[in-house]
């Protein structure tokens, strides 16, 4: 098996909230002294591609322009080739927002006035939210969510709500699921990964933290899995899932470990 292209996460493999994971920065020195081409994605949707490198950059790891994407930036790029010229409302952040409007997307602050509507995390979510959804969605009106990540982890150890529990909050309220996630492990999001990595699935390396997301998407494609321990997931979660990891490891910095199995397998 030859690996041309690996996949990482971010929160929670690289770095959680400020701070790098242990290994962080050799473990990505180790992947590219291995020549494979990075593409470190993230389904935090706050920021677009450009604004990783420069946090990764910050951190003072090895990271080149064009070498990150997110679910924003895999949502943006949905309703650009799908939703053009409808008027879009958005249950988020600003800085999703402003990714859309970046694309010359229509934005509307008027919950009347949507003809798309999309849900994802911010940390003013509200009773307002819940009611502008309503007001916002009919029967006939695409309802999308930018990533499933029900938490995410900070630097303390501890989780926060993340994007899904306000999907599943507006869910709930609108009564119907979204007509689609577009961040990890969606074909959408998969798509937009290999198409910037230029590989095939079975070329493809996917590092992440997550069963249900960085894991799911590439077992279900075919890829190399590696689980690492420094996020959300552990062990009891492993025997608890229908993903089963090729490889599991505490940290990023021993993914020499799975190269090294990768090439004594060829």
């Amino acid at each position: 098996m030859t690996v041309r292209g690996a996949i990482i996460d971010l929160d929670g493999t690289v770095y959680r909230g400020k701070d790098l994971c242990a290994g962080a920065a050799q473990g990505i020195t180790s992947i590219r002294e291995a020549g494979l081409d990075l593409l470190f994605f993230s389904n935090n949707p706050l920021k677009n591609g450009d604004d990783y490198v420069e946090r990764l950059t910050e951190f003072g790891l090895d990271v080149y322009p064009g070498e990150a994407c997110s679910s924003g930036v895999v949502t943006t790029e949905y309703l650009v080739e799908n939703h053009p010229d409808d008027q879009v409302f958005c249950i988020g952040a600003e800085g999703l927002r402003e990714q859309f409007r970046a694309a010359g997307l229509d934005v509307t602050t008027t919950p009347t006035e949507t003809e798309v509507l999309v849900a994802s995390w911010t940390s003013e979510f509200n009773f307002g939210d819940m009611r502008d959804a309503l007001a916002a969605v009919d029967d006939d009106t695409p309802f999308l969510g930018t990533d499933p990540d029900r938490t995410f982890p900070m630097e303390d150890g501890m989780a926060v709500p993340g994007s899904g529990a306000i999907i599943g909050s507006v869910a709930a309220v609108v009564g119907r699921d979204p007509d689609a996630i577009l961040g990890k492990p969606s074909e959408t999001a998969l798509q937009a990964a290999l198409d910037r990595l230029g590989v095939d699935p079975e070329e493809c390396l996917v590092v992440g933290d997550r069963l249900d997301t960085d894991l799911r998407m590439g077992d279900g494609a075919g890829m190399t899995t590696v689980l690492v321990l420094s996020g959300v997931a552990d062990r009891n979660d492993i025997e608890r899932s229908d993903i089963e990891p090729d490889y599991v490891i505490d940290s990023l910095g021993e993914i020499d470990s799975v190269l090294a199995a990768i090439d004594a397998s060829d």
